[in-house]
């Protein structure tokens, strides 16, 4: 593996090969992860977790949202208290903010696709063709029965805001607890945390435009564009895009993350990361 993280004096030079690529490539496709809702401010730690969940910290222990939505609650009314606000806050509450906004404008006229592990739904809020995005881990506003007992998912955003109204204490009341329609149980979050998580109609509908997508520009002017993908899960985006890239002699791949990247020394000279703040990149290339 190479290294080809950029150092800040590289920055602007490697964003103009950047701009280069976007307006020579026959099509698009965005993979985002994590760090491009982080870039516009949603993290899940530090001062906006001590905002909306201090007294959660407190009683539990857990100091950011991801550690809160694996913490082993007691009781439903307390689960059900916790997700409420986090889907609340993530869902519900935020705007995308610039960094969607300007990736909007790079990719208005061109030909896009979008694959994404964020489960906030910021690219729809952001105005992007939603034939157009395939969330592949779910989505805050979609609940599921947690057996599953079918293959069904469920809007959630009225039983959410009456969580987040009428909790006191860090519970529910227990007739807030969401019920599946068909078998009775306990409804649960629609993510991708274990092998219960359900693909309904919609998920399938994605992932085949998402299909249909490569398939009809393989082998052409592609740039596989990945902004803020870690290695959490590099199996869905990362693998996948550099593996497209080394089969397409006319693709380009490019990464842009705060944290170093490693690029196969099989797509070297077809492949760059760049190490920079996704919102200062995103802006300078819609500018």
């Amino acid at each position: 593996m190479k290294n080809f993280s950029n150092n800040n004096t590289d920055t602007s030079g490697t964003l103009n090969l950047l701009k280069g690529y976007l307006n020579e490539c026959e099509a698009v496709i965005i993979g985002a992860g994590a760090g491009l809702s982080t870039a516009a401010g949603h993290t899940y730690s530090g001062e906006r977790f001590k905002e909306h969940f201090s007294d959660f910290e407190s009683k539990y222990g857990f100091h950011d949202m991801y550690t809160g939505g694996f913490y082993p609650f007691e009781t439903s009314e307390e689960f059900w208290a916790y997700w409420s606000r986090a889907i609340y806050l993530n869902r519900y509450a935020c705007e995308p903010g610039n960094p969607y906004d300007d990736l909007k404008k790079i990719v208005a006229d061109k030909e896009y696709f979008v694959l994404t592990t964020n489960v906030d739904h910021l690219f729809q809020k952001s105005g992007f063709d939603k034939e157009r995005l395939f969330y592949t881990q779910g989505d805050y506003g979609l609940f599921q029965c947690s057996l599953p007992c079918h293959d069904s998912t469920y809007d959630n955003e009225e039983a959410v805001r009456e969580m987040v109204l009428r909790q006191r204490d860090m519970r529910i009341p227990t007739e807030l607890i969401p019920r599946c329609p068909e078998c009775g149980r306990e409804m649960t979050t629609n993510l991708r945390i274990d092998d219960k998580f359900v693909e309904d109609a919609g998920w399938h509908a994605a992932y085949g435009r998402y299909r249909d997508f490569l398939k009809k520009y393989d082998g052409r002017k592609v740039l596989f564009l990945e902004l803020g993908v870690g290695y959490n899960t590099p199996g869905i985006i990362k693998y996948p895009f550099m593996r497209m890239t080394a089969l397409n002699p006319n693709a380009h791949y490019i990464s842009i993350n705060s944290d170093d990247g490693y690029i196969p020394a099989e797509i070297g000279n077809r492949a760059l990361h760049i190490k920079a703040d996704i919102r200062d990149a995103l802006g300078f290339c819609a500018g």
